[in-house]
Formats: structure tokens, sequence, C-alpha cells
């Protein structure tokens, strides 16, 4: 077997925090804005954005959900309403505190003391409050309800800690909110948003995700439940994916937002939020990601086939590049994953080699190049991004398939491709969940001597609450562990809690996280 000479410097196996980053400056995705905490999304990478917005919106206006958009800046008295809530956020809120500045007199600026702020504007973390107020003057009858609302925005939140696409202090977002008569209605809604997320994660960015109930340390600040899908990264971390959240009432006291129900009685509103965010890039990264850059699924691939034509610089280039042309419409005109393929010829100036390689960094699902001989023989010289290498010789794995065959075949390939890459990380990530764990012991062994991508563990547990929670997460704390989720439709407790030695009620998956 031949040595296979790798696009990337670093491998995932040496040190996967810097392949992470090479990935994305090498797939030419995102760079460091000069602004500590906030990115430029290169063209690439906000095209793959762009992907999972047109999927995930169609999936919410299916939902009869209605696309808004609410302001920046919310009035720092609506936070203080809601104890809970600004509690958790306050560590993360930008605040803007003047609306002028002038010169300091050595060439700088300076805020203008008398244009100090009357109330300081949070830049928003998060809509809770402000969208509260709005729904609290469109909401006046039962017959207003549900009310079924989403923005596509960008929020704030200060962080110390920052990693492109994972963990940001200016991040890209939709966030639902709605509002209904009772329990039960927005509890159907809270799961319809998991399941829209869940499906979508799978079906779209070939991510496998577990879809459960968080634990009440991990609810968001004022949630009754909050429900998320966690995904399996390729060091064994879990990547908290999307969450969906029912707020109960406790929004709707502090923003009162009421009705009149059918039997003429005021009642306070059951309320919802739900959202996924960038991050969905970086899981995206991490799982599909290997030795070569990134591989994107085809589904969210801005461009699915790339032609590149060997170009000589030469009269002779002309007749080629018309050549393409018309292989990119003849696959233009082909359907996979229920849209038109989407195909780019790369006709460019550069080296037919040097751009390949580009395309193989960037994830493109399939390359192809043709030359002189190949338009005389109606070839094509084909790269499938998930097959990239013949392993017996280390080269590229090319196929050379007659032009009207690989045209033909374009849009299953890419299904295959799409399914290929969710059954591999799928497989991964059940490989890699111990189960059977029955004492802390056990889970202490297994992360600090379980090698150095230890995956996730399920073990069972009280659901113990107050003092006795905490206590589970200091201990668990103490590893860098936490609980991810609840699985929803898991296997009933039978056995102990491992933390207390009650009987167990739930089975929890315990991993290191993002």
């Amino acid at each position: 077997m031949s040595q296979i000479r790798h696009a990337l410097t670093v491998k995932r196996e040496t040190d996967f925090a810097k392949w992470y980053q090479e990935v994305i400056s090498a797939a030419d995705m995102a760079e460091e804005s000069g602004v500590r905490g906030c990115m430029v999304i290169k063209p690439w990478g906000y095209g793959i954005w762009e992907r999972i917005q047109r999927l995930m919106d169609d999936r919410i206006k299916a939902a009869g959900v209605q696309n808004c958009y609410f302001p920046l800046f919310i009035p720092l008295s609506n936070f203080t309403r809601e104890a809970e809530h600004v509690e958790g956020f306050a560590k993360e809120m930008a605040v803007v505190t003047h609306h002028r500045l002038i010169s300091d007199g050595k060439g700088g600026l300076i805020p203008d003391p008398a244009a100090k702020l009357e109330e300081p504007l949070v830049v928003r973390p998060t809509s809770e409050t402000i969208i509260g107020d709005a729904m609290a003057r469109w909401v006046q009858s039962w017959r207003d309800l549900p009310l079924l609302t989403n923005q596509w925005a960008n929020v704030v939140r200060w962080e110390m800690r920052t990693r492109m696409f994972l963990r940001t202090s200016e991040f890209l977002w939709q966030e639902g909110h709605t509002a209904h008569e009772d329990r039960e209605q927005a509890l159907a809604e809270t799961h319809r948003a998991l399941e829209m997320y869940r499906a979508c994660a799978e079906d779209d960015l070939a991510l496998p995700v577990i879809a459960g109930e968080k634990p009440e340390n991990e609810r968001f600040p004022g949630a009754v439940e909050t429900w998320s899908i966690e995904a399996m990264m390729q060091d064994g971390k879990a990547l908290q994916a999307g969450t969906s959240h029912y707020l109960g009432t406790n929004f709707a006291h502090a923003a009162g937002i009421r009705f009149q129900d059918r039997e003429g009685t005021q009642q306070f509103c059951h309320t919802t939020s739900w959202g996924v965010s960038t991050r969905l890039i970086g899981g995206v990264i991490m799982t599909h990601g290997d030795d070569d850059g990134l591989r994107v699924p085809p589904a969210i691939a801005p461009q699915q086939i790339v032609i590149i034509p060997l170009l000589r610089d030469a009269p002779e280039d002309a007749e080629l590049i018309a050549y393409c042309a018309e292989l990119r419409v003849a696959l233009s005109e082909q359907t996979a994953l229920g849209e038109k393929v989407r195909v780019l010829l790369d006709a460019k100036p550069g080296k037919a080699a040097a751009k390949r390689w580009d395309w193989v960094r960037k994830g493109a699902p399939v390359i192809v190049e043709v030359g002189p001989r190949d338009m005389a023989e109606r070839k094509v010289a084909m790269l499938r991004r998930d097959q990239l290498w013949n392993t017996a010789n280390g080269k590229p794995a090319f196929t050379y398939p007659a032009q009207d065959e690989f045209v033909a075949g374009a849009s299953a390939m890419l299904e295959t491709i799409q399914s290929s890459l969710y059954q591999e990380a799928r497989d991964r990530r059940d490989a890699n969940i111990t189960r059977g764990v029955t004492d802390w012991q056990a889970v202490a062994d297994h992360f600090e001597k379980g090698g150095k991508y230890p995956g996730w563990v399920e073990v069972e547990w009280a659901k113990p609450t107050g003092a006795a929670l905490d206590a589970v997460v200091e201990k668990l704390k103490a590893l860098k562990l936490t609980i991810r989720n609840v699985p929803r439709g898991g296997a009933l407790a039978d056995g102990a809690c491992i933390f207390t030695g009650e009987p167990a009620r739930e089975r929890i998956l315990v991993a290191r996280a993002y």
C-alpha cells in the first residue's frame, strides 16, 4: 500500500483543534475580522449557511410559521422583568450607553458625555423579551392564537473563549417564537420544532443526532423544559446542534401576553422558542471533514459538481470551455435530492491540479476534469470527494465514465454520497456510545483512561433536583463532563442511579462537549 500525501498539514489524530482551524482556512470558509470573537464568513462558508438557511426556512414555513424581524437593540428594562432570564445572559451582554462620539483632543474619539442614553440598550443576545412586548400587543383573543413567528438574524453574546463557527461573540441564527392557548398546544409546538431540527440535521446535513430533553441545570434561562439535538464529533465530543424550549407562562407573565379565552376569561399565553445557528457549520466540519479538508454533504453544498477544464493557454481552450459549458448545462437539467443539480464551471486561469486541490479542500462533492483527449473521446475524469483515494497506489481515485453515462448517473451518485456520509457518521457515533455502565468509578475510569477520544457514556440516574443535582453537576465538572440529554424514545431505566444509589428514573448521555 502506497503512502497517501494528504492536502492538510495537520491530521485529526495529531491535533483535532488545530486540524479544525486548518480546515476552515484551507477550505476558504472564514477568517478573523480584527474584532475579537467576530469572524468574516467568506463566500464558500456563507454559501453553506445559505443552503442550510434555505432548507430550514422551507421547513419552518411549511409549519405555518411566518418570518418577521425585530430590533437589534433591546431596552435594558425589558430584561429586568424576567430575573431568571437576565441572570442567564447577564455576563454575556453587550451594552450601548452612548449615541455619539467626540474628539478627545488628541486625534482620537471618545463617547460624548452629553450623548449618554437615558436607558442603556442591550445588543440582542436573544429576543424573548422584545418579541414578548410585540406579542402582548398582537394577541387579544383566542382567535389570535396560535401566533407563530420566526426571525433570521444575528445575535451577540460576549464570549471569553471563541472558536470560529462554534462559539463566537456574534453569530447568525434563526429564532422561532410562538404563543398558544394552553400547555398541550405549546408542548406540541416545542416537539414539532425539535423534530424539524432532527430531520434537517440528518436529512440535509447528514449529521446523525440524538433528540432528547435537557436536565434541569441545562435549561434555557426561564424555560420550563428544554429539548436538544446532540451530535457526536469525530473527537468524541458532543455538539448541541439545536434547541427547542417550552417556556410555560413565565415570559407571558413578564410581558403581559394575555388573551380572552372562549369563555370570556383573561388567560396568559403559553409560549415557546427554538433556534439553530451557524454552529451547525462547525458540526459539519467536525463530523465530515478529513485529512484533506472539508467534505460537504450534497444537500448543503453551494456547488455539487465542479467542472475543471484542463486549459493550456492556447486557441484550443475556447473549444474546450464551450464543451464543458454544454456539460454543465446537461448536468444542471438533472434533479437530485429534490432540486436541480448545482454545477460550477471553473474556467478561471490557473493550473488544473491546483484548482482540483482547492475544490478537494473545500469539499465539493464531485470534481470533474476535462482535457482535449476527454473531449475527443466524450469522457470525463471524475473524483468523488467521499472516495478520494485509491489506497492501493496512494493516488486520487479518478474514474473515467463516458459523458452520457456520467450525466445520467449524476443524480443517483449525489444521493449516494449524501446517504454514505450520514451512514459513516452514524456508524462512528453508535460505535462510540458506551452503555451498561452502572457505577460512577466506571464512568471516571472511562473518561480518564478510555483513550484520546472516549466518546459518550449512557448511565441511569434518579433525576435529582436542588442541592443533590448541584452535587452531581460538580462531580461531572471535575472531569469536564456534562449531561447532554435524556434520549427521546430511549430504553426505560431499570437499575440504580450511579450518583445517589436510588432507583433510577431515566437514562442520560454523559460526555465532554463543545
